[in-house]
């Protein structure tokens, strides 16, 4: 894949905060005046870096060769993006013939190449889904979103957990107790007692719980 040199990639790489591509305004935005005179409403990091994140995308494809409209952007577009951007990783992936294959903690150095973590790959997919929907595109034709870059997601999962000894687990979902969906539902749990005033912390706990399940970004 052919790419120019554009926004700077090193602003998603491995999930870094301290991002150097430009960051695009908005033409409804108006004029410095009317930005300075505006409250001060800063976005938050994750908001920040998916408009530096959707910018540098919008980029690849304009110096790709040849370019490419968001409109004919595919999920196989995609995952050459993401193929792209290993060159800028800062992950060490051993490969096979390396005698520190599979180590967690090589004692020494190797010549294996650096790539994108999965976790910051998986990451950045979220955040490029949520934009593009932001930004006019329809869910069901959501590139970020189709089965093939789920599927080489998963593969870069489990590759590099297997060349890093670095196991990924998934993230179990904590379900509410009885006695918490009974306190949310206003209903008494079984054997509870009618008088009993603990519901009020017991339905802080259903809302934390399901904070906790709907925290991960898409």
């Amino acid at each position: 894949m052919d790419s120019g040199s554009g926004a700077n990639p090193n602003s998603i790489n491995e999930g870094s905060s301290s991002a150097t591509a430009p960051v695009l305004m908005d033409s409804q935005q108006g004029g410095a005046g009317e930005l300075s005179s505006s409250p001060a409403h800063p976005p938050s990091r994750y908001e920040s870096q998916k408009r530096r994140d959707w910018n540098t995308f919008l980029q690849y494809l304009k110096n790709h060769k040849p370019p490419l409209t968001l409109s004919r952007c595919s999920g196989a577009h995609v995952i050459e993006f993401l193929k792209y951007l290993d060159q800028f990783g800062k992950t060490k992936v051993h490969v096979t013939a390396c005698p520190y294959f599979g180590h967690a903690n090589p004692p020494d150095p190797c010549s294996c190449p650096l790539k994108q973590a999965w976790g910051s790959l998986d990451a950045l997919i979220g955040r490029l889904r949520a934009a593009y929907e932001e930004n006019g595109g329809r869910r069901e034709s959501n590139p970020f979103g189709t089965r093939a870059v789920r599927i080489y997601l998963r593969e870069v999962r489990g590759g590099q957990a297997k060349a890093r000894g670095i196991p990924y687990e998934k993230k179990k979902r904590k379900r509410p107790t009885t006695t918490a969906v009974s306190a949310a539902s206003g209903t008494q749990p079984p054997g509870g007692a009618a008088g009993d005033d603990s519901s009020g912390g017991t339905t802080a706990n259903v809302g934390t719980v399901t904070a906790a399940a709907t925290t991960n970004s898409v």
